[in-house]
């Protein structure tokens, strides 16, 4: 049967945004060339690629990578403030409404053109300042949990794992997977890339690793939950073959008050992923 972890992780819901039903085993690692299609590399193929440039080699998490690791993930986190306060506001269309609203009555009870061209600015400075605050008290109580023991909560668990995906010699992605036995599912977790790599296909290589994974330990699908806001990440879980099972409008990230100021400058959209892989 598949373990979890042995302490209650601060729940992923932010994948990193990126660009871009099949066997694999937990200690092993694989070569993905990053301009590869779907099919699966044989070893001749990989061979190959290694003495390719743009080879990208996905590996099992070793300690020596914990500082790449988190740097990775922190950037990853860090620039969904903009993209949660900004591009965000796209996807909430009560919100849209209630800020317009606010604006013509600032206009009605100040009678001041000045201040109610500056509303829209304030009140999207507010968006900015509350996606800050409640991002990085996630991202703190992230960094104090399982990114402080990847060791600990993915690789010495039965039924979970950690991969990094190197390229030139440097971490460039990182994925995790955490089995779930009460659902027998394991979830597709902490997936980031650095910045400077992606459109390279190695999103999508460290996602098809997680499936490997789950097929070889016999779980019955691949689950995720992201609040990502850029469409290409939802494209990249569908070209992968999940399917949306739902989504909401009011979802608690980890770090939220709730308080009524927050709630008036952050929302966050929640999406639920499944790849099933075989029926129980």
């Amino acid at each position: 049967m598949h373990l979890s972890s042995p302490k209650m992780v601060c729940e992923t819901k932010i994948v990193a945004d990126e660009h871009d039903a099949i066997p694999g085993t937990k200690k092993e690692s694989m070569m993905w060339s990053s301009a590869a299609s779907g099919a699966a590399l044989s070893p001749a193929a990989e061979a190959r690629d290694v003495l390719r440039k743009d080879a990208v080699f996905i590996r099992e998490f070793e300690c020596g990578d914990q500082e790449e690791v988190r740097r990775i993930f922190y950037e990853g986190i860090m620039e969904r403030i903009p993209n949660t306060a900004f591009r965000g506001l796209k996807q909430q269309p009560k919100t849209q409404f209630l800020y317009a609203f606010l604006t013509v009555m600032c206009f009605f009870v100040t009678k001041s053109v000045t201040l109610t061209c500056c509303a829209p600015l304030i009140l999207m400075g507010a968006r900015y300042f509350y996606s800050r605050k409640v991002i990085q008290s996630y991202l703190d109580c992230a960094l104090h949990t399982d990114m402080a023991d990847i060791e600990a909560y993915y690789m010495k668990p039965t039924g979970s794992c950690f991969w990094v995906a190197v390229l030139d010699g440097r971490v460039v992605g990182i994925v995790a997977a955490q089995g779930r036995e009460d659902d027998n599912t394991v979830e597709l977790r902490r997936m980031s890339v650095d910045s400077h790599y992606r459109g390279k296909g190695i999103a999508k290589a460290l996602g098809r690793r997680v499936l490997e994974f789950a097929v070889r330990n016999n779980y019955a699908a691949v689950v995720l939950g992201t609040t990502a806001v850029k469409m290409a990440a939802h494209k990249l879980y569908e070209s992968l073959g999940f399917r949306r099972m739902g989504q909401s409008d009011d979802y608690t990230l980890p770090g939220m008050s709730r308080t009524p100021l927050e709630r008036l400058f952050f929302q966050i959209r929640y999406s639920r992923y499944r790849l099933q892989l075989r029926e129980e």
